[in-house]
């Protein structure tokens, strides 16, 4: 990967509504530790023992901690494309551009065509998908017809580059 590099893209989870929903559960945690495990009253007519609500408590930081280093990382290279969605890639995925015989910006629908955002595993006939936010992203075919979607918020700049290349393939 020492070619240069055409086009770069990071992306990250950024919807506001997630973000409410992992914080509002982490404070809710945080103040049954606060009242049951520190204050010494119980926690909900049914609390939890005091083990499992720092157990839980814990789980639910962790899963915070998951989505803030969660990054989708794609770049374009004369040799190829390279995708990384870390932290379940340590290193970065190359497609070289003889493997594929499609690759094109497109609308897709998130929640039809992969059942959400994430890294998502072709459960739904589409091939896989990488992407963390939007609606665009950058369609590869390849030659054993297996298929990945890589999701963009730059899908202009994502055009541009694959016609200057002359990789822009329909």
């Amino acid at each position: 990967m020492n070619e240069e590099i055409l086009f770069s893209e990071r992306q990250r989870f950024k919807q506001w509504w997630l973000w409410l929903i992992l914080l509002g559960i982490n404070g809710l945690f945080l103040f049954g530790v606060f009242r049951q495990v520190i204050g010494g009253q119980q926690f909900g007519n049914k609390p939890m023992s005091n083990t499992g609500l720092i157990v839980a408590t814990g789980l639910s930081i962790f899963l915070v901690l998951l989505f803030a280093s969660i990054r989708l990382d794609t770049t374009i290279k004369k040799d190829g494309i390279y995708v990384r969605f870390f932290p379940f890639h340590l290193k970065f995925k190359h497609y070289t551009w003889d493997s594929l015989t499609k690759s094109f910006v497109r609308q897709y629908s998130p929640m039809n065509e992969y059942g959400g955002w994430g890294l998502r595993l072709g459960l739904f006939g589409k091939g896989t998908a990488y992407n963390v936010s939007g609606n665009k992203g950058l369609q590869l075919e390849f030659t054993d017809k297996k298929e990945i979607l890589i999701g963009t918020n730059k899908p202009d700049e994502l055009n541009e580059t694959l016609k200057k290349i002359g990789q822009l393939k329909q």
